[in-house]
């Protein structure tokens, strides 16, 4: 039910805001109070989507609702208390009409210009779902992201910005930065459901709120390097099969081998998950420290001296 109601909010919303006239959207006012599903604070509280919307636009303008989980519960009741006496609105006792008319056309604030970067870089951490910008080495900025589900993860590793765009397509928001992950197209982009934000929810890229995308999309030239970590307790990433890499291989598992042999010593380059020729050197010395041909070929002998299997 609050699915298909959502989607005419959203579909009312585009008119209201890039068609109609003052006159026409004066009338449109009673279709909203027609469509829209009336939220108040009940007991159980109401749940949806449509109230995930609420909360994420009430986090947009800068209105604390609490979690984004779709539940209509006290504090985001008192966000949409806070909402509307900051409007002078009448008092409310929950989003009506009128109070979804005014949160759906009401603009959110132009962010500042911020100053250009020197040196930017970027980290995401997948267990607290938080995007931070560096510049020179020092923290700049964070911002909370969504990342991709168990089954569709986030690539982790070091990748790089390799190609941006406005408005790259639907539901990649209103930027796109891609990064070159060499087994499938990730990037870091808007959204058009950002209730998600928070959470795994993709199909593996990051996903920000459009205001904020925007306002890191120029401070990040193509180039910027962008890790990717999980910092949880219980992430444990590993090598599934042991399948025999050389040049030319990619995929996660090569970026868990090419971190391995960091913790080694004896490789510099990123853990981009492409076993080129700096990942082949890098085996190849490994294996010569250790009395072993010097193939640059991972085989069983070589996931031994990196520990990851037993003889």
């Amino acid at each position: 039910m609050y699915g298909s109601r959502i989607l005419l909010v959203l579909g009312l919303t585009t008119l209201l805001i890039f068609t109609l006239n003052t006159t026409a959207r004066a009338e449109c006012c009673e279709c909203w109070r027609e469509v829209a599903p009336r939220l108040e604070l009940t007991s159980p509280y109401m749940r949806g989507e449509a109230v995930a919307y609420i909360q994420a636009r009430l986090l947009e303008l800068g209105f604390d609702p609490g979690p984004v989980d779709g539940v209509y519960g006290p504090l985001t009741h008192r966000a949409v208390l806070d909402f509307a006496r900051c409007r002078h609105l009448a008092a409310a006792t929950g989003v009506n009409g009128s109070l979804w008319q005014e949160l759906m056309v009401e603009p959110v604030t132009a962010h500042a210009t911020l100053p250009p970067l020197e040196n930017p870089y970027i980290t995401i951490d997948i267990a607290t779902h938080r995007l931070t910008l560096y510049s020179n080495g020092k923290q700049y900025k964070q911002y909370p992201v969504a990342c991709g589900t168990a089954r569709t993860p986030t690539p982790l590793g070091e990748w790089t910005i390799v190609h941006k765009a406005v408005n790259w397509g639907s539901g990649f928001g209103t930027r796109w930065m891609g990064l070159n992950v060499p087994w499938g197209i990730y990037g870091i982009h808007g959204t058009n459901k950002p209730w998600t934000i928070g959470t795994r929810a993709s199909h593996g890229c990051i996903r920000m709120y459009n205001k904020d995308v925007e306002e890191l999309y120029p401070l990040v030239p193509s180039g910027t390097p962008v890790k990717i970590f999980d910092s949880s307790a219980n992430a444990n990433p590993r090598v599934t099969r042991m399948r025999l890499m050389q040049l030319g291989s990619t995929g996660p598992d090569v970026v868990y081998i090419q971190q391995k042999l960091k913790e080694k010593g004896v490789y510099l380059g990123y853990a981009d998950g492409r076993y080129g020729k700096m990942t082949v050197t890098a085996v190849k010395y490994l294996q010569y420290l250790y009395g072993r041909p010097a193939t640059g070929i991972m085989d069983r002998e070589t996931y031994h001296i990196l520990g990851l299997v037993t003889r």
